[in-house]
C-alpha cells in the first residue's frame, strides 16, 4: 500500500468563484478547483485514504502565478509546476493540454490526433474530464468539433469567462508590441 500524502490547501477569490488548490511538500500543484467542486479529482487520482489535507503556511508561488492569471498575466501559470496522479494517457492529454497556446481552442479529435491517438476522441474527453488541476492545464481550452463550447467540470460559464480573459489578455498584448513598433 503506498504511503499517505500530504497537500497543503489554499483557498483564494478569483473573478470566476473562490478557487482551491492543493500543493505537495515539493511545491508542486497536485490540484486546483472552485471550491463548490469539492474533492471530486482526489479519490479517483490518490485513493480514498491516499492523501490528508492540511491548511497551507505562507502563500504558495502557484497561488501568486495564479492570481497573476486572473490579473492578466496570462503566461504566469506557464512556470507552474504540476504533479498528477492518473494513467500515462491522461498525463499524456493533461501534458498536451499545457501545449494550447493562451487564448485558443482545440477540438477533442484535434487534441486526441495531436498526441498520436486519432481514433480516441472518447478516451480524450474522459480524460480531460478527470484533469485534476483547471486552468495550468487548460481543459477549458477544449471545444466540440463545430466549434461550440461543451462540457466542463467548472460550468460552461467559467469557461466562456476564461477564453475571453485570456483572448482580451493576448489581444492587449499584441497592441502593446504594435504601439512598441
Amino acid at each position: 500500500m503506498a504511503a499517505q500524502q500530504t497537500f497543503f490547501e489554499e483557498r483564494f477569490l478569483t473573478p470566476t468563484g473562490e478557487m482551491r488548490i492543493l500543493t505537495d511538500d515539493g511545491g508542486r500543484l497536485r490540484a486546483a478547483d472552485w471550491d463548490n467542486h469539492g474533492d471530486r479529482q482526489l479519490a479517483r487520482h490518490y485513493g480514498e485514504n491516499g492523501f490528508r489535507i492540511v491548511e497551507s503556511g505562507p502563500k504558495t508561488k502557484s497561488r501568486e502565478r495564479l492570481e497573476a492569471y486572473f490579473a492578466g498575466d496570462i503566461g504566469a501559470i506557464e512556470a507552474i509546476e504540476t504533479r498528477t496522479g492518473g494513467t500515462e494517457f491522461q498525463k499524456a492529454v493533461w501534458s498536451a493540454l499545457r501545449r494550447i497556446p493562451a487564448g485558443q481552442t482545440i477540438s477533442y479529435a484535434g487534441l486526441a490526433a495531436n498526441i498520436g491517438h486519432a481514433a480516441a476522441v472518447r478516451a480524450v474527453g474522459l480524460a480531460n474530464g478527470a484533469n485534476p488541476i483547471v486552468i495550468v492545464v487548460p481543459c477549458h481550452r477544449v471545444i466540440g468539433a463545430d466549434g461550440t463550447l461543451t462540457g466542463y467540470g467548472g460550468g460552461l460559464d467559467r469557461k466562456r469567462w476564461l477564453l475571453d480573459h485570456e483572448r482580451a489578455a493576448e489581444e492587449g498584448h499584441r497592441e502593446a508590441a504594435l504601439r512598441r513598433a
